[in-house]
């Protein structure tokens, strides 16, 4: 447990939590939305820190980064807890239900793990990483002096003050961009613009972003959506890769099919006629979608096959073919 950053007292024991867009008022005794903050006698404190449930070494494109040092391995880490309350989440056994076992890892112990394991980075994921904010922020900025990278895998909904902050000591950010505003409110218990403002911010700072959008029947596959879905990802930039994910029946939303190969295409062929020069499918089989195809000449760059990666034709962090230079991270220094 440790003293949470960001936040204010007012009216004698209650706190004010400005850690995420929630901006939580939480009363004495009381935890925000996230369940992971507590106002004990007035003082708010992280009760997650250094509590780990979850600890793995993954390769980078789980996250998934696919312009991002392609090919390595993340060590990656999650608290419990979460400040949404997605139905569909496919993590709910520990992002939604908070009492559960965990084991105590100091940040420097995090580090070490990383390195000795061989990882080029550390990635906080599974749950919302901006819920044990403490923690990661802790942990990269040692992982950062011992030259790891620092990667979020993130909802969006972290505010301006806990963004600055992280921000010198991230590296990659995977954000999700799950719907519209009503899709937000009634399945996520949030809203859209905090997260549209975070995918801007992130980008304006020189963090490395990829958008992933689980594609749900009947709720967000339609073509308004994903028109406008393309769209603003292409007035941000249109080389952010976009990660177009198939949904699979889980928590509470058993009631939706899963995801067809064909819907997943004709997403990513949407995109793609918007101008954005990199989607892709993913948590399905489509070696197609998978793939980096450069923009320029269309020659396959990186193929993909489940987590199996091969550089086919990219020269360092050009197109060996025309010399067009991919956007992405390619070169380890």
């Amino acid at each position: 447990m440790k003293e949470a950053l960001f936040y204010s007292k007012i009216n004698g024991q209650s706190v004010r939590c400005y850690l995420c867009a929630h901006n939580c008022l939480i009363k004495k005794d009381k935890k925000g939305i996230c369940g992971t903050r507590q106002n004990i006698d007035g003082v708010l404190y992280s009760i997650v820190y250094g509590n780990l449930v979850a600890s793995n070494i993954d390769p980078i494109e789980k996250k998934p980064l696919y312009h991002f040092f392609p090919g390595t391995l993340s060590f990656s880490i999650s608290t419990r807890g979460c400040n949404f309350k997605c139905k569909h989440c496919q993590n709910a056994s520990i992002s939604q239900f908070v009492e559960m076992q965990t084991r105590q890892v100091n940040p420097l112990q995090i580090v070490e793990n990383a390195l000795n394991s061989g990882c080029k980075s550390i990635s906080y994921t599974y749950t919302e990483p901006t819920v044990y904010f403490e923690y990661a922020f802790d942990i990269a900025k040692i992982a950062k002096q011992k030259g790891l990278l620092n990667i979020f895998v993130s909802n969006g909904y972290i505010s301006k003050e806990a963004s600055e902050a992280i921000i010198p000591y991230l590296n990659a950010n995977n954000i999700d961009l799950k719907g519209d505003d009503e899709f937000y409110k009634s399945i996520c218990g949030a809203r859209l613009q905090p997260v549209l403002d975070t995918i801007k911010r992130m980008k304006d700072s020189n963090v490395w972003i990829e958008i992933t959008t689980l594609i749900i029947p009947t709720l967000n596959d339609n073509d308004d959506f994903l028109i406008w879905a393309a769209e603003f990802i292409k007035s941000v930039d249109p080389t952010i890769p976009w990660h177009l994910s198939a949904f699979y029946p889980a928590y509470k939303m058993n009631d939706k099919p899963p995801t067809t190969l064909s819907t997943l295409k004709r997403a990513r062929e949407i995109a793609l006629k918007t101008g954005l020069k990199y989607v892709y499918i993913g948590n399905i089989q489509d070696n197609e979608g998978a793939n980096t195809y450069c923009p320029q000449c269309k020659t396959l760059l990186i193929k993909r096959q489940g987590y199996t990666v091969r550089l086919k034709n990219l020269n360092a962090d050009s197109c060996s073919i025309c010399g067009y230079k991919v956007e992405g991270r390619f070169i380890l220094s």
